[in-house]
């Protein structure tokens, strides 16, 4: 299979002032989303450091992340399972609250959503002030499976999320 260059993901990503509030830059992917071959790209780029390391699932968050990770976790042969805002999954859960750049949130998983020692790589849109994908990590880990990477289409690196992600493999393919 021969190797294809990379295309410019960054010049897709549009950015929208005071969303969802004033003093906020939104980074907005659904142009890079309605790129056929940038999605693709990018997709392959996330899945590209788990080939072959055993994933079983790959854990995408409410909601942009369950985009990428539905197509990461194809790439890899394994399951996708939803980490969803608070009271939108139907059986037991676990959950965690976080801080936002902009306010409080909170997460939850299925109690079941792996098995225990499950190789897992949780995927995201973005990685803000990193509350989010902290939070994410600790339910993973909670329920008993091993996290092997995280993977990130942007970084916002001045709001330093990788700070409460430290000790985890952190791949981000967009910095800002």
């Amino acid at each position: 299979m021969t190797k294809t260059a990379q295309l410019d993901l960054k010049s897709l990503v549009k950015d929208v002032p005071d969303f969802p509030q004033k003093g906020i830059i939104f980074k907005d992917i659904t142009p890079l989303l309605a790129a056929p071959k940038a999605f693709d790209d990018a997709i392959t780029r996330l899945a590209a450091p788990y080939q072959g390391k055993g994933v079983k699932a790959v854990a995408g968050i409410e909601s942009r992340g369950f985009l990428l990770a539905a197509g990461v976790a194809l790439k890899l042969g394994a399951g996708v399972v939803p980490i969803r805002k608070k009271g939108k999954l139907p059986r037991a859960t676990h959950c965690e609250s976080y801080d936002l750049e902009y306010g409080k949130a909170s997460i939850e998983a299925h109690q079941d959503a792996f098995a225990r020692g499950d190789k897992v790589v949780l995927v995201d849109d973005v990685l803000a002030t990193g509350g989010t994908a902290a939070a994410a990590l600790r339910i993973i880990e909670r329920i008993g499976a091993r996290v092997v990477g995280v993977s990130f289409l942007i970084e916002l690196g001045f709001l330093h999320g990788r700070d409460k992600v430290k000790g985890y493999a952190v791949d981000s393919l967009i910095s800002y």
